[in-house]
């Protein structure tokens, strides 16, 4: 054999070690999730302060509650421990105590310890500085007597206490001396004790997280998570499909369910719980005030056409205006049917034969816009002009706090009990604009007795029983129209394992955790 042949062959053999090593290495060192979200900029990253999708999806990641719902299940019964290793209860329910584990640390690198849990759930509880403080008002005492011990004494017993205190809204554990240097710059800066630890923000762009090497439940896999803010669905569908997206936000229809299926090696996940979406109507408006224009509005809309239009594999139809499954949920509440001659003829007798036009404001968030313009075509079939305002999805949130909506729109989850639905959205407590104010953008009262009477009812039948009669005079006074209940939609290349079996997510986005991973 020549020189110039071995040469050769040598320096062939050095390039396939080469490659080989390359590919291994560059095998070895897939841990940059890229994660691609239907919003044009972050909303707040304080977990207190925002019940928005984008923002819930991301926050999950960076906070931790006492407890949390198991990865990818949404059941309360399936509640487990977080940075609380145990907790006990008094027999009639109004006393708690968590023992909380020991050496977790702040993204900050403080000790997280039991005055932080005081700190985040009086945080929680106050209006300044949460929108979930409603929730919390039968909260009396929450007491330290030690580092790693918190006392929660309730004024009445709660009949989701666990759900107060687990990884979503108020529940969020916040690092008390992060939070308090922060200041303003705290939801743009967020500090937890969760899996990932906040690296930068870049304005309509994304956020970047990073690994935690002191999470208490090991290091993560994943060493970054790249979240990336793709307002367009076919520059996320197009940028999935070209796998610079390893997970994104899909378009809760079935259309793209079905064509997303078809994308080489794709996995698509619809899961639990349903949003239900629900025309919310503010009683104390000059024209929504008749009851004769509400009811006008119920029988325009077309549950079942709803459901056509979305898919039966992503949507349902609604039952009451509380989502199908809660504990307390009512499934023989009586809805108006869809019926637009009578709606006409309502519409005729309270003084409005033309119809009129009413001014609504509402996202642009690829999953809610086509429902409120279903909604407008079916209206506008008995006289009733909507004209939407569309607006950024952090922009609409503020805007229907502040009560600039007649008609408001809203996509909801949440801990899966009546009581908490029905206190949001309907309980005069929570009206917008007002210094208690959550979501009752109706500005209905009907139901406060009910609501608050069954929140303190021991005896669980009893308790239902409420429950229901909240929801059937809620239902007669029309205060909001319930349409449909859509299941949320992500895609994922079959590389990437989350972890665990996913069902269900209360923040509408799958947990990545600790165990999430490339193959």
């Amino acid at each position: 054999m020549s020189k110039r042949i071995v040469t050769a062959a040598l320096l062939a053999g050095a390039a396939t070690l080469a490659l080989g090593s390359f590919a291994g290495q560059a095998w070895a060192e897939k841990k940059v999730l890229n994660y691609g979200m239907a919003t044009k900029d972050v909303g707040r990253l304080d977990p207190h302060m925002t019940a928005t999708t984008p923002d819930k999806a991301l926050l999950q990641m960076i906070f931790s509650g006492l407890v949390r719902f198991k990865p990818g299940t949404i059941s309360p019964e399936l509640i487990e421990p977080d940075l609380a290793e145990k907790w006990t209860s008094s027999a009639d329910g109004k006393e708690w105590t968590f023992n909380l584990r020991k050496g977790v640390k702040c993204h900050d690198g403080n000790e997280f310890t039991s005055a932080d849990v005081v700190y985040s759930l009086k945080r929680a509880a106050d209006s300044k500085t949460s929108q979930f403080a409603s929730d919390y008002k039968d909260f009396d005492k929450v007491e330290a007597p030690d580092a790693s011990t918190v006392k929660v004494t309730l004024k009445n017993p709660i009949p989701s206490l666990l759900g107060m205190v687990a990884n979503l809204h108020g529940g969020n554990m916040v690092c008390m001396k992060a939070a308090e240097a922060a200041g303003e710059n705290f939801k743009l800066k967020p500090i937890g004790t969760g899996p990932f630890v906040f690296k930068e923000y870049k304005p309509q762009q994304s956020v970047t997280l990073v690994a935690n090497p002191d999470y208490f439940r090991g290091r993560p896999k994943l060493d970054t998570i790249e979240y990336k803010f793709i307002e367009s669905d076919a520059s996320r569908d197009l940028a999935f499909a070209a796998g610079e997206l390893d997970l994104i936000y899909g378009k809760q229809d079935e259309t793209w369910v079905e064509r997303t299926k078809k994308v080489k090696g794709a996995v698509v996940a619809v899961i639990e719980p349903g949003e239900l979406s629900s025309i919310y109507l503010n009683i104390k408006h000059e024209i929504l005030k008749d009851i004769r224009v509400r009811k006008a509005i119920a029988h325009a809309i077309d549950r079942k056409a709803m459901v056509q239009l979305k898919g039966a594999s992503t949507a349902r139809e609604a039952k009451s205006i509380v989502p199908i499954g809660y504990l307390g949920y009512a499934e023989d509440v009586p809805l108006l049917p869809y019926d637009p001659e009578k709606s006409k003829a309502l519409l005729k007798e309270a003084g409005y034969p033309n119809g009129f036009t009413l001014k609504v404001i509402h996202t642009n968030l690829s999953g809610m816009l086509p429902t409120m313009q279903a909604w407008q075509a079916m209206l506008k079939k008995v006289g009733i002009n909507l004209e939407i305002d569309v607006v950024e999805h952090a922009t609409f949130h503020a805007q229907i706090r502040k009560d600039l909506s007649p008609i408001v729109h809203y996509a909801a989850a949440r801990f899966p009990v009546a009581d908490i639905y029905l206190t949001q959205f309907f309980h005069s407590r929570s009206i917008v604009n007002t210094p208690t104010a959550v979501t009752n953008f109706t500005h209905c009262d009907q139901a406060d007795a009910e609501i608050d009477a069954a929140r303190v009812e021991p005896d669980p039948a009893k308790a239902k029983a409420l429950w229901r009669t909240a929801q059937v005079k809620l239902m007669d006074a029309v205060c909001a129209v319930p349409s449909h209940e859509q299941l949320s939609v992500f895609g994922y290349h079959d590389d990437f394992v989350l972890g665990y079996d996913l069902k269900g997510s209360l923040s509408l986005g799958p947990m990545i955790t600790e165990q999430s991973h490339f193959k």
